[in-house]
C-alpha cells in the first residue's frame, strides 16, 4: 500500500489558476493522495470549480474559513485535518510534473529523512515556461535556509513519522510564514533535503518581480529580528545574503 499524501492548498480568488493546479494533481502517477484545499473567503468562482472537481473525485475536500484569515490559518485548518503520511504544500497558481509525488515519496523513504524540497522551473501568468529553473542544495540546515533563502513552497514535503505536526502549524504572519515555517522545522534539528529534480512549476505573475518591494524587504527584516529573534549584526550579515540572492535572481528571471 502506497502511504497517503495530504496535499494543502490554500485557495483565495484563484479562478484563473486553480483547475489546472488541480488537474497537475490528478495527473499525478502517484495515486495515493488527498488534496485539500482551504477557501479563505473567495469573492470570484475559484469555490464553483473546486466543488465541480470534488463532486467527480473524493480525494479533493473542500473547506471553509469563516472569516479571511491569509494563507497560514487557510494551511494550518488543512493540516489539523489532513490524513496522510506525508504533508505536501501546492498554491492555487502552481503545478506539479506528473511524477512529483512519486519521485519525492521514494526519495525520502530510500533516505529516511522527514523534510525535502524539490528544484523547480518558472512559468509565466500564462503557465508558459520561463525556461528559468532553480535547483536545491543537497541539503540545507537552520543557518543555512537564513542564509541562502531557495526553499520553494511549490517543492516542500515532510514526513509526519518523522517531523512531529506542531512544527508545520504556520505562524500568523500575513508575508513569508511559509519560510517562518520552514525555520521552525530547520530549528528542530530536521534538515532539508533538496532533490535536484525539476518537478514543480511556481508561476511568476507578471509585474511581480518589481511589485511590493518594500513590503518584502521589511517581512524578511521582521523575519529575523521579530520572529526569529537574531542578533543584530548577525541579521544584517544575513539580510546582506539575501539582498545579493534577490538581485540574483532578478538578473537571472529576467534574462
Amino acid at each position: 500500500m502506497e502511504d497517503k499524501v495530504s496535499i494543502i492548498t490554500p485557495l483565495y480568488n484563484s479562478e484563473r489558476y486553480v483547475a489546472d493546479t488541480i488537474r497537475s494533481v490528478q495527473a499525478q502517477t502517484y495515486q495515493n493522495w488527498e488534496m485539500i484545499l482551504v477557501n479563505d473567503c473567495s469573492t470570484d468562482s475559484s469555490v464553483q470549480i473546486v466543488e465541480e472537481f470534488a463532486a467527480k473525485d473524493p480525494r479533493i475536500r473542500l473547506l471553509h474559513q469563516k472569516e479571511q484569515g491569509g494563507a497560514a490559518k487557510a494551511r494550518n485548518h488543512a493540516l489539523e485535518c489532513a490524513e496522510g503520511r506525508f504533508i505536501a504544500y501546492l498554491d492555487s497558481d502552481d503545478l506539479w510534473k506528473p511524477d512529483k509525488l512519486e519521485k519525492q515519496v521514494r526519495f525520502m523513504k530510500k533516505k529516511k529523512i522527514g523534510f525535502s524540497c524539490t528544484s523547480y522551473e518558472v512559468i509565466d501568468d500564462a503557465g508558459k515556461s520561463l525556461d528559468k529553473q532553480v535547483y536545491m542544495l543537497p541539503k540545507v540546515d537552520y543557518v543555512g535556509f537564513l542564509t541562502n533563502n531557495l526553499l520553494q513552497t511549490v517543492g516542500i514535503m515532510a514526513d509526519l513519522t518523522v517531523v512531529d505536526r506542531k512544527y508545520l502549524v504556520m505562524p500568523d504572519m500575513r508575508r513569508r510564514q511559509d519560510a517562518a515555517t520552514w525555520l521552525q522545522v530547520l530549528k528542530a534539528g530536521f534538515c532539508c533535503y533538496g532533490m535536484k529534480d525539476i518537478l514543480a512549476e511556481y508561476r511568476r505573475a507578471a509585474g511581480s518581480l518589481s511589485s511590493n518591494k518594500l513590503k518584502a524587504v521589511k517581512g524578511v527584516w521582521k523575519l529575523y529580528r521579530d520572529v526569529e529573534h537574531l542578533s543584530l549584526p548577525f541579521s544584517c550579515y544575513c539580510f546582506v545574503r539575501y539582498a545579493v540572492l534577490a538581485v540574483w535572481k532578478r538578473i537571472y528571471l529576467s534574462r
